[in-house]
């Protein structure tokens, strides 16, 4: 390993959104500094199991329908 070349391993806390604090090894910051999430596992649903929602933003599906709906879509 060379020197002088690595960033700096240290610990830090993270903040889930529901205000639970972990503490962390992490490159972010300095010693001691705080990580606040945004989206963590206990409210993202790619880990919850929620459900997907489809948001068709400029009539994209809308207009992939239109074309294909002889297809059985």
């Amino acid at each position: 390993m060379k020197n002088d070349i690595h960033p700096d391993y240290h610990e830090i806390d993270v903040k889930l959104t529901n205000g639970d604090i972990l503490r962390m090894k992490s490159t972010y910051g300095k010693e001691g500094d705080q990580l606040t999430l945004d989206i963590d596992p206990t409210v993202h649903p790619a880990w919850t199991g929620g459900g997907m929602h489809l948001i068709d933003t400029g009539g994209r599906v809308s207009a992939f329908k239109k074309k294909y709906a002889g297809f059985g879509f």
